[in-house]
């Protein structure tokens, strides 16, 4: 995928100047132009941009108050400054402030390109992955505990989004307008994605302070809100899929729901903490992806859900034609209930 590079200098003739001379560079990164700090601001609101190249005498906002603003809002957005107005304390200024890269004009074009091809290779040092799903390999890198960027591409939608992990924890996320925990539910929503991993993490204050298996749960109980409102098509494949998770708790009785209460009333009694019992297919999509899931990790076929909800009541989910839904009580013998129902 073709990189953005936006430039930003209030000298017009510099600008078509390092537009011209990066052409040859076009299978590599594209350019964005901007005539101050302000402009930039508002590209890079708008556009997803991989690194930018700023001068630092400009009217509106300069260069050290766009650094500035870069390194808090999208600290994964890597800086190179140029500027005809060179001192050390300039430069040091520049470095603190957290620029990867200092060029005094005038330059060499070709000088520059250099700097910017090899900042724009450390975001995939770590290596790139094609065509896999989000929330698998992100579960990944939190077992791995890495300090990393992941930048993702989502091939359905074709957006992009920028996540942060430190020690394996999510410290926090971004796509388009979103960030936090409302873009981390976003992202993890996309099923097929290309990404690519930068081993360093610019991100210091952590935004997201939930887990990412919990974000991964919300993030497809979101997006199965989200189909049941569009009314999708069951597609072929998941319906198959769905059957194949019926095939291990295969019924007695043709209606599963009277099968469990009595498995459960027969070896646990009326303590086992039922409340409620019913078929609910909106959560099929949702056992759907905890399946691919665990055949990712080698787990085996799924054979129930159990959702702790730190409520009075929690979910157990049991695979099928449709989910079959328990509602028990938190204080139920939930590893007694567990090893019944996956027997």
């Amino acid at each position: 995928m073709i990189k953005k590079v936006l430039i930003v200098d209030d000298d017009q003739e510099m600008l078509l100047s390092l537009k011209e001379g990066f052409e040859k560079y076009n299978a590599t990164f594209s350019v964005l132009m901007a005539g101050d700090g302000l402009v930039a601001t508002e590209k890079l609101g708008k556009e997803t941009i991989s690194l930018v190249i700023t001068d630092l005498r400009m009217p509106r906002m300069d260069g050290f108050a766009l650094l500035s603003k870069i390194m808090e809002q999208y600290p994964d957005i890597p800086v190179i400054i140029m500027t005809g107005y060179s001192t050390p304390e300039m430069e040091r200024l520049a470095q603190e402030g957290g620029a990867v890269g200092y060029v005094e004009k005038p330059f060499m074009i070709d000088d520059l390109a250099k700097k910017v091809l090899a900042t724009l290779r450390k975001e995939s040092e770590g290596g790139t992955l094609h065509s896999v799903s989000s929330g698998m390999f992100l579960q990944l890198i939190e077992m791995e505990q890495k300090t990393c960027t992941i930048r993702l591409f989502d091939k359905t939608s074709g957006k992009q989004g920028v996540l942060f992990f430190c020690d394996g924890e999510l410290f926090d996320a971004r796509t388009a307008d979103l960030k936090g925990e409302a873009a981390a539910y976003k992202i993890f929503s996309w099923d097929e994605v290309n990404l690519s991993i930068q081993n360093e993490c610019r991100q210091k204050e952590q935004k997201v302070h939930r887990d990412i298996n919990a974000i991964l749960l919300e993030a497809m109980r979101l997006k199965d809100e989200a189909g049941e409102a569009e009314e999708p098509e069951v597609v072929e494949e998941e319906i198959e899929e769905i059957e194949e998770l019926s095939e291990e708790l295969e019924p007695e009785t043709s209606d599963p729901l009277i099968s469990i209460q009595t498995r459960l009333k027969e070896e646990v009694g009326e303590r086992c903490g039922l409340e409620d019992i019913y078929q609910d297919n909106s959560w099929d999509g949702f056992m759907a992806q905890i399946s691919r899931m665990g055949a990712f990790f080698g787990a085996g076929k799924l054979k129930l859900v159990y959702l702790d909800r730190s409520e009075p009541n929690d979910l157990i989910l049991v695979p099928g034609y449709k989910t079959s839904v328990l509602l028990v009580n938190s204080k139920c013998p939930r590893d007694r209930i567990i090893t019944i129902l996956s027997e």
